[in-house]
């Protein structure tokens, strides 16, 4: 397995690791997460996880790069936290990475 398409499968199956964790197990609170939350990072980091973990089995850095535009404003807000979930901002540069390191690719071997 290339290290182009390792990055990106880690990448999202660790993002939609920690979303189950945020949703449904978090650490840092004893109260269930509100509905509301629950839809906002849904949209805004597993789906885009989703995204990348295709993009990384069909290698596709096009769907690797939106799924980073996608999740990045709030991996953004995450990565700011003293908590677990600044690991979210760590997989959306690994979306990146992974995209770039795809189109490299791309273009290395048309050569």
């Amino acid at each position: 397995m290339k290290i182009t398409k390792l990055i990106g499968l880690l990448a999202s199956i660790a993002s939609m690791f920690l979303w189950i964790i945020f949703a449904l197990f978090n650490p840092y609170t004893h109260e269930h997460v509100e509905n509301d939350v629950l839809v906002i990072t849904l949209f805004t980091l597993f789906i885009p996880a989703s995204v990348a973990l295709l993009g990384s089995v069909i290698r596709r850095p096009s769907l690797m790069l939106i799924a980073f535009v996608w999740s990045l404003p709030i991996s953004l807000y995450t990565a700011m936290t003293p908590s677990l979930f600044k690991m979210f901002g760590i997989t959306s540069v690994m979306y990146l990475i992974s995209g770039i390191l795809m189109i490299r690719d791309g273009r290395s071997r048309h050569r």
